[in-house]
């Protein structure tokens, strides 16, 4: 959903593809061991639902504006979401409205997120909001732009429409059953999630943590994109998903390998470095390189080959990274940042639509895995 799948620093172990790597303090809420109350029998959250609210921090009153601080407790409730979990998200994406940076007052940055929840509206970050950044409330789209101050214009930019926006995001990506996961959804990093989490123990009196939900574990709701759910097979591929991910908005450029712009190949090539394993160069030499996986057995982290403008089914030009549902991480050509596309589909795009196969880099003879922990 957001511009912020870039850089940072990737902090902690992976706190959600990797289940047996953390276990994080329960929630008390009223008395109960429960995340919430008001889920549904299915277990995804309909909007409406009943959640009691942290009163805020002296902390929060501080930091967060006041009329942030009202439309994170008003939507907070009216979505039954806890209003920290949308402030920790609100400060990590602008600082509460009060950055200067592109895309936050206007326009969008550039990964084609706007607004003070830097919400997708366009290019890599897709377009989660529906319709245009500011458009009449009476237009119907198909996203989470929503007039939830009702003065008859919805606003990507307006504090009050963006973070009910937020909401309706997290709800669709199951807040109330799996906190992390929701989290997760909205910026593909494990650092972002523990980034909004310490903030919104921040803003709490008394603190706010969440209990150890897993995504393998947890119900997946309707909108969950490929991440959201994503269980990864070690902790390598984890590195390495969480190195191409951070990626996502920077430039093709061809023969590159970063830091600021990659091929196809030399993507892979950096996220796998990132992890601890060196392989191969060119996407030829990946290829052969293997081992090869049948398309049945699948994992994320593996790498999807085509043939590619620059290649053939025996030694193909081009190469993605797998992270699961028919869906990669790839540096596709000149002029298109790196993205999340589909592979395998007449509706991929155009040389991405014939699979030539799949490889699994961290299973090769040649390779050690890096330790995981203790």
């Amino acid at each position: 959903m957001n511009r912020r799948v870039i850089g940072l620093v990737v902090v902690g172990a992976a706190l959600l593809v990797l289940p047996f790597l953390l276990a994080v303090p329960m929630m008390i809420v009223g008395g109960t061991s429960m995340l919430f109350a008001g889920s549904g029998g299915s277990g995804c959250p309909a909007s409406g639902s009943t959640v009691q609210q942290p009163q805020a921090s002296q902390a929060g009153e501080s930091a967060i504006p006041a009329s942030y601080l009202y439309w994170y407790k008003k939507v907070g409730q009216q979505y039954g979401i806890p209003w920290t979990i949308l402030a920790g998200i609100g400060t990590e994406e602008s600082q509460n409205g009060q950055s200067t940076l592109q895309g936050v007052h206007s326009g969008t940055n550039s990964a084609g997120a706007a607004g003070p929840m830097q919400i997708g509206v366009g290019g890599a970050a897709g377009d989660q909001w529906g319709g245009a950044p500011v458009h009449p409330a009476s237009q119907a789209v198909n996203g989470v732009a929503t007039d939830e101050d009702g003065n008859s214009t919805v606003s990507v930019y307006d504090p009050a429409d963006a973070i009910a926006g937020a909401a309706k995001y997290l709800i669709q990506h199951g807040v109330q059953s799996n906190v992390q996961g929701a989290i997760f959804a909205y910026n593909h990093a494990d650092w972002y999630v523990q980034a909004v989490l310490n903030y919104a123990s921040e803003y709490a009196a008394g603190g706010y943590t969440v209990s150890a939900v897993t995504e393998d574990s947890a119900t997946t709701c309707a909108g969950d994109t490929a991440l959201d759910s994503m269980v990864s097979p070690n902790a390598a591929v984890t590195e390495a998903i969480d190195f191409a991910e951070q990626q996502l908005g920077e430039p093709y450029q061809w023969g590159s390998t970063g830091p600021d712009s990659f091929d196809c190949s030399g993507l892979v090539m950096m996220a796998y470095r990132a992890a601890g394993i060196n392989i191969p160069r060119t996407s030829q030499q990946q290829w052969a390189w293997g081992p090869k996986v049948p398309a049945s057995q699948v994992e994320p982290g593996d790498l999807v080959f085509f043939a590619g403008s620059d290649g053939t089914r025996t030694a193909p030009g081009h190469v993605g990274l797998v992270i699961g549902h028919g869906e990669m991480i790839e540096a596709y050509a000149t002029g298109f940042p790196i993205r999340i596309s589909s592979y395998g589909e007449p509706s991929s795009a155009p040389g991405d639509q014939t699979v030539v196969g799949f490889t699994r880099p961290w299973a090769h003879a040649g390779v050690t895995l890096p330790a995981s922990g203790p």
